[in-house]
């Protein structure tokens, strides 16, 4: 089974592709909430760029109002099998889990904690369900929200155990090379996990920065830490 999110951070690909016009979004007051960041309840996409070459590239999928899908691959190898599922459960948004492989993987969590911007004051909400994953609504100051859990391969019964650290901080100035004065939230995050290891401790196999900007969506920026140095910024984005 393959981790979660190491799509994420493919090899710079040898194509160099030309520019594309991103759409005009209307100037104005936005809402405050994940969708107007995310972008995840329109037929919307981005291609992140690693110096000269295109890095990855992602398209949401929106299945209903409260239910959209996410793929993260190649552009060369469009669509990829690979796809996260989100779920808006009020002012929360919930990973089910994702589709790869040809196969479906469910995310079930046995404890959840949310705490202050630097994962102080702790306090569990959660003991069962899908991964509360981010607040719907933005809020003022940052949070911390530590997830754990079996990953089940529903195709063999297979499980893993996980562990999943976000930090999400209120909204701010950001800019990228290809993107000046927007806005973004900003999200933390370290994945564990015991893949290949049944029954083993788990071992960190990912620690990263996002930017998410408001009207553009995911990837606007990544700082990549674990397993190895990585950074890209997103250059296009359009509706499909």
């Amino acid at each position: 089974m393959r981790l979660r999110r190491a799509v994420i951070a493919l090899a710079p690909l040898p194509l160099v592709l030309g520019v594309m016009t991103a759409p005009a979004h209307a100037t104005g007051q936005a809402v405050e909430n994940y969708g107007s960041y995310s972008r995840m309840f329109s037929k919307s996409a981005g291609q992140y760029w690693t110096g000269k070459q295109v890095g990855g590239q992602w398209a949401w999928k929106p299945a209903s109002s409260t239910v959209s899908e996410i793929n993260w691959g190649d552009p060369k190898k469009w669509p990829p099998s690979y796809a996260e599922k989100f779920i808006r459960r009020g002012d929360w948004v919930v990973l089910d889990g994702w589709s790869d492989n040809g196969t479906y993987y469910k995310l079930r969590v046995s404890k959840e904690q949310i705490g202050d911007g630097d994962c102080k004051n702790m306090r569990t909400f959660s003991t069962s369900g899908p991964q509360h994953y981010v607040k719907w609504t933005i809020p003022k100051t940052a949070y911390c929200l530590k997830a754990w859990g079996t990953i089940t391969e529903q195709s063999s019964g297979k499980t893993i155990d996980y562990s999943h650290t976000q930090i999400w901080y209120p909204a701010a100035k950001c800019s990228n090379k290809y993107h000046k004065n927007k806005t973004c939230i900003k999200q933390w995050e370290s994945w564990w996990d015991n893949q290949g290891a049944p029954g083993k401790p788990i071992k960190r196999k990912l620690e990263r920065h996002q930017w998410i900007a408001r009207g553009i969506g995911m990837a606007f920026k990544i700082e990549q830490y674990v397993p190895s140095r990585w950074s890209t910024e997103l250059r296009n984005f359009w509706n499909w």
